[in-house]
């Protein structure tokens, strides 16, 4: 008796039947999915390969991180951010909130715990997800079996160091912009940081502030402006896109004047419709502009010295690495790993997939997204609850009347 105990002990462990969905992701998506599935009383394990909610936040940002938009558009649901948080939150701040969050909510992730596959079992409609756990000194091979799976691993799960001509043979550090922390170490260096997106242009003034000699490569054309993302808003209500875009490349040509003798290249396009078309974040200037028209952040081609590489997008990975279950599944997700139904419509695949955060509209589309899930996983939950329960008592009334 006490070894049939012991093989149902262990087999427990590596095969764990969950009554409602598996959320891979503990960051902000996987906690407001989480929220919302507490809210309608549904069961759910959230499995996250590091040791704490949003690793990316925590491990993977340089440290004078702040938000780009304003708090009251990045707050996940039904939980605000504190009021007496700056408009524009640090890194360090917003994984504050999110610690809180989930201890409002009471949501415990699985940490250590790195999810190798997801098949979906066509013959009993399941999902078998299998994991590695390190949570103990032994690696665990781990299988969970559920209905639902809610990918939210974000946009940004893996880093990507772009392929350059000459790079095997550069002499200098390379580092990616998920491990650079701060341009402390980098005093009195020259350094060249590739691309001038948001990360770019804060990694390079960060160098700048810690007197470091940076210059920086444009690969392409970008959106630049101060934040007008309450006052885009409140336009939209009443104008249609186009023209609130036209308004906006006004307002930023009268704040900025003409970027392009700098080396700044500008698209047609305006930001929101650039955004929408392509996922494209403009660009917020925090104080690198003034260092590029003093001379301070150099706009060139090539330079000596550390390499920065921007951090760049890899949606597939964090997508298709997980999921492998067959055709249907590229009728979910395109090329890339973004689901192919536009925003707001990809959030939901067959046979009980889901993707959340993959809108590429930040913390707010993330958010809507999560409300979807969570609702739609709830009925779902709930009809199944109401015929197993109406099934079972079936069942008793046939065995009471038999006897």
């Amino acid at each position: 008796m006490f070894q049939s105990s012991g093989q149902e002990d262990f087999l427990s462990r590596r095969c764990i039947w969950v009554t409602g969905p598996v959320i891979v992701g503990a960051g902000p998506s996987g906690l407001a999915v989480g929220a919302g599935l507490k809210a309608q009383g549904v069961p759910f394990i959230i499995l996250e390969r590091a040791n704490c909610i949003a690793s990316l936040w925590q491990n993977r940002t340089y440290d004078r991180l702040k938000l780009h938009l304003p708090k009251q558009f990045c707050q996940l649901p039904n939980f605000p951010f504190p009021e007496d948080f700056p408009e524009y939150p640090t890194k360090y701040q917003f994984i504050t909130y999110l610690e809180s969050y989930a201890k409002h909510f009471d949501i415990t992730p699985h940490f250590n715990e790195t999810v190798q596959s997801a098949k979906y079992d066509e013959t009993f409609g399941l999902w078998r997800v299998k994991t590695i756990s390190t949570r103990s000194f032994i690696p665990t091979e781990v299988e969970y079996i559920c209905r639902w799976l809610v990918v939210a691993t974000g946009e940004n799960a893996e880093k990507v160091v772009p392929e350059f001509e000459g790079l095997q043979q550069f002499g200098g550090n390379i580092t990616h912009a998920c491990d650079y922390k701060s341009g402390e170490n980098y005093r009195g260096k020259r350094v060249l940081v590739v691309g001038c997106g948001n990360s770019g242009m804060e990694v390079s003034l960060d160098l700048c502030n810690h007197n470091a000699s940076p210059s920086m490569v444009v690969r392409s054309s970008r959106n630049f402006g101060k934040s007008t993302f309450e006052l885009a808003i409140e336009m939209m209500k009443w104008l249609p896109l186009w023209m609130v875009d036209k308004i906006l490349l006004l307002l930023a040509w009268i704040i900025l004047g003409n970027l392009k003798k700098y080396g700044l290249k500008r698209p047609c396009i305006g930001p929101l419709q650039l955004k929408n078309s392509q996922g494209k974040t403009p660009v917020l200037d925090i104080g690198a502009l003034d260092k590029i028209r003093s001379g301070k952040i150099k706009v060139v081609l090539e330079s000596r010295g550390s390499l920065m590489a921007e951090w760049s997008l890899l949606m597939e990975k964090s997508l298709r690495s997980i999921c492998n279950s067959g055709n249907w599944e590229n009728e979910f997700f395109s090329e890339d790993g973004i689901p192919k139904n536009p925003f707001p419509n990809g959030w939901k695949g067959k046979a009980g997939l889901y993707a959340v955060g993959f809108t590429r509209r930040g913390l707010s589309g993330a958010s809507l997204d999560a409300i979807s899930v969570a609702l739609d996983i709830a009925n779902s939950w709930k009809e199944e609850t109401r015929q197993k329960k109406k099934t079972i008592a079936a069942r008793h009334r046939r065995c009471i009347s038999h006897f």
